[in-house]
């Protein structure tokens, strides 16, 4: 069973949460698998989590309103952030919802935004919280101060954190201490980089889920999306733009 919700959030981007329960699935029937990292599992659970994940975004991007995504591939950033692309080598440049997936025990969770934005999404069991043993790995100065002290919860926290790395596209190669969780009569405003990140607390009865967002600052560009606008302003300035291009000059 799939449960949706869309988000209201701050500034307005159109934005939807999709959750399922885990389970096994017919990776054959499924259009997202990613078929190389599938044969690396070493376990079933491990290929029912991929699995039920990839599943769901299909799902949500029809929600979404993308009925046919035959044309549509997940590729992934050098720091593994997941993203949509048509496939390379049909030349065009849909307008394309930002994504981030997560899944923990039971549960698998998409989020998507609208195009011009980042996000990011991570759940974990209420039952899970992370140890004290871990909060130095965490946090640092006054933050770890309130998370020791149990005025930050660290479930949220933990939480909060994965899903700026996330909607960042860093994963852990942002470190979590330079991520510093506002506290609660703060303005919801977490700059990191250049970029501004605001969280959403979406926890349900059994998990604790964050939401991350901000403005993408840095959109994921490919070598044809380049090639594209080159052409596109070419066109748009007047003149012969056939001129050095290798196609037109062996068809002459």
């Amino acid at each position: 069973m799939v449960s949706f919700q869309w988000i209201d959030l701050e500034n307005g981007p159109r934005c939807l949460l999709a959750t399922c329960s885990i389970a096994e699935q017919d990776p054959t029937a499924i259009h997202f698998v990613d078929w190389d990292e599938l044969a690396t599992f070493k376990t079933q659970k491990r290929m029912n989590e991929h699995l039920s994940a990839r599943w769901l975004l299909g799902v949500a991007l029809k929600e979404w309103g993308i009925v046919d995504f035959s044309h549509l591939v997940v590729s992934r950033t050098d720091k593994r952030a997941p993203f949509l692309q048509a496939i390379q080598g049909l030349w065009i440049q849909p307008t394309l919802p930002s994504i981030s997936i997560s899944h923990s025990q039971t549960l698998a969770c998409v989020a998507l935004i609208e195009h011009g934005w980042a996000v990011g999404i991570d759940a974990e069991p209420l039952s899970r919280p992370p140890a004290p043993t871990v909060f130095d790995m965490m946090a640092r100065g006054e933050e770890l101060n309130r998370l020791r002290s149990g005025e930050l919860d660290a479930l949220w926290a933990w939480t909060s954190k994965e899903a700026i790395q996330k909607a960042a596209r860093q994963g852990m190669h942002l470190n979590p201490r330079d991520i510093v969780i506002p506290v609660a009569n703060c303005k919801n405003e977490i700059p990191i980089a250049n970029s501004i990140f605001q969280l959403k607390n979406l926890t349900n009865e059994e998990y604790q889920i964050s939401l991350a967002w901000g403005v993408d600052v840095h959109p994921i560009r490919g070598p044809e999306d380049d090639l594209l606008d080159a052409t596109r302003e070419a066109m748009e300035s007047g003149e012969d733009w056939s001129v050095g291009c290798s196609t037109i000059r062996k068809n002459v």
